[in-house]
C-alpha cells in the first residue's frame, strides 16, 4: 500500500502542509495581505451601513462624542494589533501611548458582531454589517459612554490649548498639561486656600441649582497682584484640583470680537479659560478685541449658550483702571488679590522648595518682613533654587534681597502694594446679595 493511498498518510502530510504554509505566514508579510484580501472577500458578502462622528458639529461646536469615541479607542488592546499606530511618550518617564492614526483602521467586537472604526481627517467613521445594526448599536453607543465616564471619574489626562492663528487644522493646539503646582504648594494664607477650595467644591456639585434659577453652569475668577506673585501657578492648581483642561487664549491672536466668540464656541466643558494681563492688553490697545467684545465673552448670549461647566479666570496687574462694567458682579463672581510675599508665604516656599519648616534664621526672614520689606514669591523661589544644595545659604540670600529691597527706594514696595490696591493681603471677595462681600 502506498502513503497515497494511505488517508491516515494524506491527513498527515495535510496537517503538516498546513503548519508550514501558517508559519510561512506568520513569519513573512504573507499574512497582511492574506488578511486584508480575506477582508475584502467577506465584504462582497455583506451590507454594510457607515456612521460618521465628525470632530465638529454644524455650528462649528466641537462634538463631545467625538472625543469619548477616540478616548473608547485608544483603550482597545486590538490597537496594537492594527496594520500601524502612533507612539507618543506618556505623562510617566516610562510610559508609552499609543495614538489612532489617520486612515487606520480598528476592529472591535461587541455582542458577537464585528465593528469597524476608520480615522479619517477630523471625523471618525462607524462601519457596521447593516444586519446587526438594529441589534448592537444603540448598546454599543451606550457601552461606549460607560467606558468613558468610568475613565472621566478618574484622574484624565489633561490638555493645555493654545489658540493660533486661523488654518485648515483648526484654532486650537494641545500639549499634555503636566504642571505640578498645586494648592499645597502654592505661596497663599492657609484660610484663604481653604475659602477657594470651598468655592471651587460648591462649584462643582451646583449645576441643578446654577439651572433652577436661570443661570449658566460656570464660575469666573480675576487674579489680580503683580507680576511674579503666583497667579499662573493658581490657574494650574485649580485646573488640578478641578482635574479640567486649561484653554489660554492670547489675544494677540484675535482678529476680532467674533472671533473670540468662536473660540469660545470650540471650548469644551471641564474646562479653565484662562485671558491673562487682561488689564495691559485693553489698555495698550495690543489686541484687536474691543472692551465690548471682552464684556460678551463675559457674559453675553453664546457664553450663556455654550459656557456650561467651564471656569473662566482673568488676570491682571491692577484693576482700578479697569472699566468697573467688567469688574461687576455677574461678569467677575469671585476676585482674589495677589500681594507680594509675607512671611507666611514665605514659609510655604520653604517648605516646598527646601524642606523646611523651621530654622534658626526664620526670625530674621519674619522681621524683615515687619520692617516693611518684600519680595514677589517668584524672586524668593528663585534664589531658594539657586541655593538649594545648602539651606542656611539660601536663606540668607533672600534675608540679604530683603534688607537690600528695605534699603532701596524706601523700602516699602510690599506694603505701598497693598495700600495702592485698597484691598488686605490676599483678599478673598464672592458676588454677594448686592453688593461684594470681603473673606478676610
Amino acid at each position: 500500500m502506498t502513503i497515497l493511498n494511505n488517508p491516515f498518510s494524506l491527513l498527515f502530510i495535510a496537517s503538516i502542509s498546513l503548519f508550514l504554509f501558517r508559519v510561512i505566514l506568520i513569519k513573512t508579510g504573507f499574512i497582511f495581505t492574506f488578511k486584508r484580501k480575506w477582508r475584502c472577500i467577506k465584504d462582497c458578502f455583506h451590507v454594510y451601513q457607515f456612521f460618521k462622528v465628525p470632530e465638529f458639529s454644524e455650528s462649528m461646536q466641537r462634538n463631545q462624542l467625538y472625543y469619548k469615541v477616540l478616548l473608547y479607542l485608544h483603550s482597545l488592546a486590538s490597537l496594537e494589533d492594527s496594520d500601524f499606530t502612533n507612539l507618543f511618550a506618556g505623562r510617566k518617564s516610562n510610559e508609552i501611548l499609543l495614538r489612532f492614526d489617520t486612515n487606520q483602521i480598528i476592529e472591535d467586537d461587541f455582542l458577537g458582531a464585528k465593528m469597524y472604526w476608520i480615522n479619517q481627517d477630523k471625523t471618525l467613521v462607524l462601519k457596521i454589517r447593516k444586519s446587526d445594526k438594529r441589534r448592537v448599536l444603540q448598546p454599543y453607543l451606550q457601552h461606549i459612554h460607560t467606558v468613558f465616564d468610568e475613565f472621566d471619574g478618574r484622574k484624565r489626562e489633561l490638555k493645555l490649548y493654545m489658540n493660533v492663528v486661523d488654518d485648515q487644522k483648526g484654532r486650537w493646539r494641545s500639549v499634555p498639561f503636566t504642571h505640578p503646582s498645586t494648592f499645597e504648594t502654592t505661596a497663599m494664607e492657609s484660610d484663604l486656600k481653604i475659602k477657594v477650595k470651598s468655592d471651587l467644591e460648591s462649584f462643582l456639585i451646583a449645576k441643578q441649582y446654577y439651572h433652577e434659577l436661570g443661570r449658566v453652569w460656570k464660575r469666573s475668577y480675576l487674579l489680580y497682584g503683580a507680576s511674579g506673585t503666583g497667579k499662573s501657578s493658581f490657574v494650574a492648581a485649580v485646573a488640578n484640583f478641578l482635574s479640567y483642561d486649561v484653554y489660554d487664549i492670547d489675544l494677540t491672536k484675535v482678529s476680532d470680537d467674533s472671533d473670540l466668540k468662536f473660540l469660545l464656541l470650540q471650548t469644551t466643558a471641564k474646562s479653565v479659560v484662562v485671558i491673562e494681563d487682561l488689564d495691559r492688553s485693553l489698555s495698550e490697545k495690543s489686541t484687536a478685541v474691543s472692551s465690548s467684545g471682552i464684556l460678551n465673552f463675559m457674559d453675553g448670549i453664546l457664553s450663556s449658550s455654550c459656557g456650561e461647566e467651564r471656569v473662566m479666570v482673568y488676570t491682571m496687574n491692577g484693576k482700578d483702571h479697569v472699566d468697573p462694567a467688567i469688574l461687576r458682579p455677574g461678569r467677575i463672581d469671585v476676585h482674589i488679590h495677589f500681594p507680594l510675599c509675607d512671611f507666611t508665604a514665605f514659609k510655604t516656599l520653604a517648605n516646598s522648595y527646601l524642606g523646611l519648616k523651621d530654622h534658626k534664621l526664620f526670625p530674621q526672614v519674619e522681621e524683615s518682613f515687619q520692617n516693611g520689606s518684600s519680595l514677589s514669591p517668584a524672586e524668593i523661589g528663585e534664589l531658594m533654587i539657586a541655593n538649594r544644595g545648602s539651606p542656611s545659604r539660601a536663606l540668607k540670600s533672600v534675608i540679604n534681597a530683603l534688607q537690600t529691597e528695605g534699603d532701596g527706594n524706601g523700602g516699602q514696595r510690599g506694603r505701598k502694594a497693598v495700600e495702592e490696591s485698597g484691598e488686605p493681603s490676599g483678599v478673598f471677595c464672592t458676588e454677594g446679595a448686592n453688593a461684594v462681600k470681603e473673606f478676610k
